[in-house]
Order: structure tokens, then C-alpha cells, then sequence
């Protein structure tokens, strides 16, 4: 569970950014800038088309932003299942416990 809010908070952040940066530079009403926000953080592109050429930069930008921020998010949410994953099947990636020689 504690991995599961720490991918919250970063999905919130990614957001509330977005949100932000969509109303202000892109000149955009609240509800047009959540619908952006979040059609970008979740891979299916723009909505609105940006005028201005701050909201094309800001644009931009925080399309590279959310795929790091996807990828981090996934990556935190499932970082415990896959150490459950090596635990469960005693896989060992470090070579510790082998001898040497």
C-alpha cells in the first residue's frame, strides 16, 4: 500500500501540473485543461490544439514529462510485486550466499 501512494502522489503531481500548465500558457478553461492533462499522461495524445507559443513549449515539455512520470509511476507500483516475484522463486540477482572461489 505504501508503494501504491507514493505512485499516487506522483500521478497527482504529474496531473496538477499539467492542469496548471494547460490553464495558464495554454489559455485553456479548468475542465479543457484536466481533459488535456490527463489525455497526455496516459498516452493518447492532445485534445485541444495550442495557440499561443508558450503553450505549444509548455506543451512540449510536459509531454516528455509524463513519460518519465508513467514510467516511474509503473514502475514504483510494481516495484513490490516483482520483488514478491524473485522472493516466491528464490531468484538471486546480486550472487549473494554464492561461494567464491
Amino acid at each position: 500500500m505504501r508503494y501504491a501512494g507514493f505512485s499516487l502522489l506522483i500521478l497527482l503531481f504529474a496531473i496538477g501540473l499539467g492542469i496548471l500548465g494547460y490553464h495558464y500558457f495554454g489559455n485553456l478553461p479548468w475542465i479543457d485543461s484536466l481533459l488535456n492533462a490527463s489525455m497526455i499522461l496516459a498516452g493518447m495524445g492532445p485534445v485541444d490544439k495550442m495557440e499561443t507559443e508558450t503553450g505549444k513549449l509548455f506543451s512540449s515539455f510536459y509531454a516528455l514529462f509524463s513519460g518519465i512520470s508513467f514510467i516511474t509511476f509503473v514502475g514504483l507500483l510494481f516495484a513490490p510485486v516483482y520483488h514478491r516475484f524473485l522472493h516466491k522463486f528464490h531468484l538471486d540477482i546480486e550472487g549473494r550466499g554464492r561461494k567464491s572461489k
